[in-house]
């Protein structure tokens, strides 16, 4: 898998699940979006790091990490909630994003090879 395929899936899974969560708890919370704010700039990036434009795909590899980690937070307070749902949500958000990280750094490796 490519990059920018890998980015564009976890985008994708960032929107949705973030959505998802906040139509579920009825739009009370607006950090139920914050994730979609991510979604929505790795977006942005995608024709960028398609491209193989080195800026783009570093700052969206960083949005990546970021997001990554920050969604540890979430993901303890959803183990605390023992509901099933939000931590199906949240683990699929991180999972996607370390996978698409494994795929920048490959990405990244390949490039550097290639020089």
């Amino acid at each position: 898998m490519k990059a920018h395929t890998a980015s564009l899936i976890n985008a994708t899974t960032l929107i949705v699940c973030s959505l998802w969560a906040y139509v579920e708890i009825g739009g009370k919370s607006w950090t139920a979006l914050i994730p979609a704010v991510f979604g929505v700039a790795l977006l942005l990036c995608y024709r960028g790091v398609k491209a193989e434009n080195k800026v783009i795909a570093h700052v969206a590899v960083t949005l990546t990490g970021v997001l990554a980690i920050a969604l540890f937070q979430p993901l303890s307070g959803a183990l605390a909630g023992d509901a099933f749902l939000p931590i199906l949500r949240t683990v699929a958000m991180m999972a996607t994003s370390i996978l698409a990280i494994v795929f920048f750094v490959k990405s990244f490796r390949d490039a550097r090879r290639a020089r």
